[in-house]
């Protein structure tokens, strides 16, 4: 059993492969990617069910250290890399006539640098290598999101099941509320926390040790590079791949919030003697599903993240006593974008976390 979860973590790559298919096959087959992700998935995930298998003690030292799960987000770097480049190139084809194609070759795209991509670039962000640390920062600039490297690690980590972090959604908060606060409040805030760095090291605001305008430029000009080849390739302005390269962006990191709503909804420490108490499994809602987290690199037992985030995805425990979600990450999102049916299914299990917590 061991070896074949091992060698299952290579699944992902079925997503930007669905993606080419799909757009060769052209029409209604672009498509196909959102139909593996939202129908086929949480199908699998609904037959095989959970997987509350750990890696043994004496065994996590070995298998957190063993490079071929490092290979594997390695590999996917340069192929997100390759794969937006070929995406870019394949809207400025033409192929695509009408915005039913148009929106699901984007979306489809968006899910597999969102879902997968950022997903890898959250597992090397917290890393000490500092390869490790520029792939992350590769990846988040494919998908015009890489204060999150800032913020997620200085920010949310140290907040995190708190008034005070932004990526934390409230009780009753819709995900739309969400959304406006996370990602403009967690922009503000990566700019904070970037000021301060340089402040404690007596550097500038505004100079090349400021990662966030690196940030802010990086992007644009991985786009403009990209615009420029086509342009001179096809000896017209592509101005269809600026318009795909942010929407795919937008549908990316949106798929992101979607997940940072999910993993913390309502979930708030205890505060004692004016200080939050210690980050610990039962501080995130975590989901064991087998086949999404062979998707998703295992980010769904996060309750363990949390509470140790320099883990390794190979080797993150299930605990029990962590609050549960009852589906993974693929179904949580669509019940998540429809606010009735999220508060329906959440608050009941947020009400039992409610009370286990306040017995402790």
């Amino acid at each position: 059993m061991y070896l074949i979860k091992k060698f299952c973590f290579y699944l992902a790559f079925m997503l930007p492969a669905a993606v080419m298919v799909g757009f060769y096959a052209g029409g209604g087959w672009n498509w196909l990617t959102p139909l593996l992700v939202f129908i086929l998935i949480p199908m699998a995930d609904y037959w095989v069910g959970i997987d509350k298998q750990n890696v043994s003690k004496a065994e996590v030292k070995v298998v957190g250290e063993e490079f071929y799960y490092r290979f594997v987000t390695y590999v996917w770097t340069y192929l997100q890399l390759a794969f937006v480049s070929w995406a870019a190139y394949a809207v400025s084809m033409g192929v695509l006539t009408t915005s039913v194609q148009w929106v699901g070759f984007t979306l489809s795209v968006g899910l597999v640098t969102g879902g997968i991509g950022i997903t890898i670039a959250h597992e090397l962000g917290h890393k000490k290598s500092k390869l490790e640390q520029f792939y992350s920062k590769a990846l988040l600039m494919t998908v015009y999101y890489m204060h999150f490297f800032i913020e997620h690690n200085k920010g949310h980590h140290v907040q995190v099941a708190t008034p005070e972090d932004p990526a934390t959604a409230r009780k009753g908060e819709n995900f739309y509320s969400f959304w406006l606060r996370s990602v403009f409040v967690g922009y503000h805030h990566a700019w904070k926390l970037e000021a301060q760095r340089l402040k404690d090291r007596n550097l500038a605001l505004f100079s090349l040790s400021n990662q966030m305008i690196a940030f802010a430029l990086l992007p644009f000009l991985f786009c403009g590079l990209l615009t420029a080849i086509l342009s001179y390739m096809q000896a017209r302005i592509v101005w269809e791949v600026p318009v795909f390269f942010f929407a795919q962006s937008i549908i990316a990191f949106t798929l992101l919030e979607l997940v940072n709503y999910i993993e913390h909804y309502g979930i708030v420490r205890k505060k004692v003697k004016n200080e939050y108490e210690r980050v610990n499994p039962l501080h995130s809602w975590n989901a064991s599903h087998l086949i999404s987290n062979f998707f998703l690199f295992q980010l769904q037992r996060h309750s363990d993240h949390h509470a140790h985030a320099s883990k390794r995805y190979q080797v993150l425990e299930h605990y029990d006593e962590s609050p549960q979600l009852p589906f993974g990450y693929p179904t949580m999102i669509m019940i998540a974008i429809i606010p009735p049916a999220w508060f329906a299914v959440i608050h009941p299990r947020l009400s039992q976390w409610e009370k286990s917590s306040a017995s402790k």
